[in-house]
């Protein structure tokens, strides 16, 4: 399954009313690390289609950004029966990422 992109129109039905587990990623693209995080989250929504891998940009989406408490990115979120589970700041090794959907 390919990430799904976030804006506030669709947050509701795409995360909120989601059934499975949510891994979001907040990124810009002027963002390094972002860009090296990137490839990661890409791998794990092919690999794991028991999850909805969703990516939010922050320039495009600083409501959504806001909302999370975003000030430095990238950020990861997971989200469950529409809650915030765990979340992550800064560049991580995608067994750490998939640690953070057992919380």
């Amino acid at each position: 399954m390919s990430e799904v992109v976030i804006t506030a129109e669709n947050f509701q039905a795409q995360v909120l009313q989601s059934e499975k587990p949510v891994l979001i990623d907040f990124w810009a693209t002027w963002c390094g690390p972002c860009m090296m995080l990137g490839p990661i989250v890409a791998e794990i929504a092919r690999e794991h289609p028991e999850l909805k891998v969703c990516k939010v940009n922050v320039d495009e989406q600083p409501a959504l950004a806001s909302a999370f408490g975003v000030s430095s990115i990238p950020m990861i979120a997971v989200i469950k029966d529409g809650k915030l589970t765990a979340k992550t700041v800064g560049y991580q090794p995608k067994e750490q990422l998939l640690a953070l959907l057992e919380k």
